[in-house]
Order: C-alpha cells, then sequence, then structure tokens
C-alpha cells in the first residue's frame, strides 16, 4: 500500500468526502463560508513533538517562525508545548505578547528594526535581538542607553552557502541582504563589546526556506564553528547558537518532507561541539501542512485548449504559486474519477491570479468545493484585501471539535479607518 502523502496528513477521505480530522470539510465550508483557512490543531502538535524528539540529545528552544502563520490560536498551540518565537516586527511581538506568551522567550529578527519596535522589545525583555549591521548595533545601544536597558544580540552571519532552493527564499548566499560576512561580523561584534547597556550573546545563522536536503545546514555549521568557538572564548556572555529554521516540507506527490532524522544525524554532532544552547526557528515545517485553503468553484470556463476552473480564492487570499511559482496539489473535497487538463484561478484582474496553472486537475463542476492543500504556512499570513476582496476566515480543528479562529473580514472592515478629505 501507498504510503499516503505528508500534505494529505489529517486530512483524509472518508465515504468519498474529505474530512479535516473527525470534521468534513462540506460542513466547515457551510458552517464558515469560503475561501476558509482550515487548521488540523493535531497535525501541528505532532510535527512539533516530532521534530523536537529527533532533537531531544541536545534539547535546543524550538522557537516557531511567527511569519508563517500568525493567528494567536496558532501561537498558543504551540505555547503550550514549551515553544519559543521567532518574531521579525513590532506587530509580531505584539501578537505573541497578546497570546499570553513569556517575552523572554521571544527572539527578535529582522534586517530593518525602527526605533520603536527596538524600544519595545526592549521593555517587554525579549531573550536576543539578531543584528544583521553595524547601524543596527548602534541603533539598538542608542536606545537601550536611553532608556536604561541592556540589549542582548546575536550576530547574524552570512555563511555563503546554496541551499538550492527557490532564488527568492535563499538568505545564506553572499548576494543575499541578510547578515555579515564573517570577517565583518568580527569587527561589529568587537565594536557592540565595547558599547554599553549591550551584551553580546550568540551568533546567529539561516541559509534559506524550504530546504529538503539537510547538507547545506551541514556545509553552513562548518562555516561557522571557528567563530563560534572564537567568540565563546572572548566574550563571556556568548551562550547562544541561533541556526535558523527552513526545514522543507511535501508539497508535491514527487518530493519528500526535510527528514528530520537525516536533519539530526547532520547537525546534532557538529552543534555538541560547540557546548552552546541551541535555538532553532521552524515555521513552515510545522504548520504548512497542517493547513489547506478551502474554496467553491464559481464558473467552468472552456477555452480552445484548456478548462479554467474560476473560483471564489485567488492570489489575494493564497499569493505563493503567483509570486513564487509554488506548487500546490488541488484536491476534491467530494471525490470525483475524472481529470481535466486546465488552471485553477482567482476572481482578481490580474493574469497572474491563479492558484494552479497547466495541471490536470479535479473534473468538478459548478458549485462544487476544493481542498487548495499544504497552506498553512505564508498563506493567510500572506494574504491582501486586494481588488477590495476581504480577507478569508480561519477555523482550527482538533478531532471532532471546530472554532472559528479568525472572522472573515466584512466591505465595512475594508474602509475602516479611512478618513474622508476635508
Amino acid at each position: 500500500m501507498d504510503r499516503q502523502p505528508d500534505y494529505m496528513g489529517h486530512f483524509t477521505y472518508r465515504n468519498g468526502e474529505m474530512y479535516a480530522e473527525e470534521v468534513p470539510l462540506s460542513a466547515l465550508a457551510a458552517q464558515y463560508g469560503t475561501p476558509l483557512y482550515v487548521y488540523s490543531r493535531t497535525a501541528m502538535r505532532r510535527q512539533f513533538e516530532r521534530l523536537k524528539q529527533s532533537l531531544d540529545t541536545i534539547r535546543p528552544l524550538l522557537c516557531y517562525s511567527v511569519k508563517a502563520n500568525s493567528n494567536g490560536a496558532v501561537l498558543r498551540t504551540f505555547a503550550e508545548l514549551g515553544a519559543g518565537f521567532d518574531v521579525v516586527s513590532g506587530g509580531e511581538l505584539y501578537r505573541v505578547r497578546a497570546a499570553g506568551i513569556p517575552a523572554d522567550k521571544v527572539v527578535f529578527a529582522g534586517v530593518g528594526k525602527r526605533e520603536e519596535e527596538i524600544e519595545y522589545a526592549l521593555k517587554e525583555g525579549i531573550l536576543f535581538f539578531t543584528v544583521e549591521s553595524e547601524s543596527e548595533v548602534r541603533q539598538i545601544a542608542r536606545t537601550a542607553q536611553r532608556i536604561g536597558a541592556c540589549a542582548r544580540l546575536a550576530f547574524r552571519v552570512n555563511p555563503g552557502v546554496d541551499p538550492k532552493t527557490h532564488t527568492y527564499i535563499t538568505t545564506g548566499k553572499k548576494e543575499n541582504k541578510f547578515g555579515l560576512d564573517a570577517e565583518r561580523a568580527r569587527r561589529a561584534c568587537a565594536e557592540a563589546a565595547s558599547l554599553s547597556n549591550v551584551e553580546v550573546v550568540g551568533l546567529h545563522l539561516h541559509i534559506g526556506s524550504q530546504i529538503l536536503d539537510p547538507a547545506p545546514y551541514g556545509e553552513a555549521l562548518c562555516q561557522i564553528l571557528p567563530l563560534v568557538e572564537e567568540w565563546r572564548n572572548r566574550h563571556s556572555t556568548f551562550r547562544w547558537l541561533d541556526i535558523g529554521g527552513g526545514l522543507g516540507i511535501q508539497y508535491r506527490l514527487t518530493e519528500g518532507s526535510m527528514n528530520t532524522a537525516c536533519y539530526a544525524e547532520t547537525v546534532v554532532p557538529l552543534l555538541r561541539q560547540t557546548g552552546m544552547s541551541i535555538v532553532l526557528e521552524p515555521g513552515r515545517y510545522l504548520v504548512g501542512n497542517a493547513g489547506v485553503l478551502l474554496c467553491r468553484v464559481a464558473v467552468v470556463k472552456q477555452s480552445h485548449h484548456k478548462t479554467f476552473l474560476i473560483a471564489d480564492a485567488g492570489m489575494n487570499d493564497l499569493i505563493r504559486p503567483a509570486l513564487y511559482g509554488a506548487h500546490h496539489e488541488v484536491c476534491p473535497v467530494r471525490q470525483v474519477a475524472e481529470r481535466l487538463f486546465g488552471d485553477l484561478v482567482g476572481p482578481i484582474c490580474e493574469s497572474g491570479d491563479f492558484l494552479a496553472k497547466e495541471r490536470e486537475l479535479p473534473a468538478v463542476g459548478e458549485g462544487e468545493l476544493l481542498a487548495v492543500m499544504s497552506a498553512g504556512a505564508y498563506g493567510f499570513s500572506m494574504s491582501s484585501t486586494y481588488n477590495s476582496r476581504p480577507r478569508a476566515a480561519e477555523v482550527m480543528v482538533e478531532g471532532n471539535r471546530h472554532q472559528g479562529i479568525r472572522e472573515r473580514e466584512t466591505w465595512a472592515d475594508l474602509v475602516r479607518g479611512e478618513r474622508a478629505w476635508a
């Protein structure tokens, strides 16, 4: 018997109908409407425990990457499991704190932190900032001195490693905007150590996203181990090594997810050498295959050479296919045997408005439901109100229970906050 694809996970067919755990998707569509993001809480919890168990010998702080899916119910799910959190903006920190999560389990990354964000993070008492430039070091030091706080810094080092992923989501190559090369990082770290109200506490690296082969992680660690040893001997406060995230998941039938056992075999021996406390920042790996985007076909349109399934979800709801050419499997909620060749598109006035392009798709009719798989990461969090389309609702399922965790936006929400010219 063939192994069920990872992207199905806790989305399974029973008597010809797709369920999220114990709840039929058709029932969720009837109650909450479409487009609708549906998440399996059990899938999230199991992914977290799987990764944690594979790395149990080094007991890392697993900091969920909030940008992947920032809904408060998702954050609280991981908080209950003991997770830390990786944020990249003041808004993400606010979300984490609003979810009741202690600030001392939060790391703050990002290349363009504003002064008000830095001040907010210092006052809240985050674990550390990831810093990416000399200018940022000085800005954080000035803010910390002004408010009488101590800023803990981890320098992001760019190891110059190509993770062989999509060019838009590589972050550790020399031409990327992120981090500092080793020699420049040495100088920036020395400057930071001379400043008041600052502690050098760690080193950070993150080489990219949707990585399926553990080898680039090993290569990157080998590049920075001498620097870790050097800084550990030089700075008494230096204790954290943050190795980022980027673990990939299965989007296609022809690919797999990152094998956590192989990942651990690659990184754990190297990490043990450092004697450091380890931070990981998984995002997509924890939530990607725990979610689907549920949509309804509004129109079936036949052209000369292919069929268009025009759905009520578009690029404003899930931009990854238009932005990255990303692949998401498309499954019928009510199983059908027939297939057609065509595009699954949305109602947005752009030729780039597609969820699946020139593919074999389920031959469903108007009014039928489709599930766009692997939509738990970078789905709702990257959605917009383009064409003045309200953003989708979100629902979480656990067992036979389900709960709306975000209301669908309304037309009134679209203009809330606007003011007429006077």
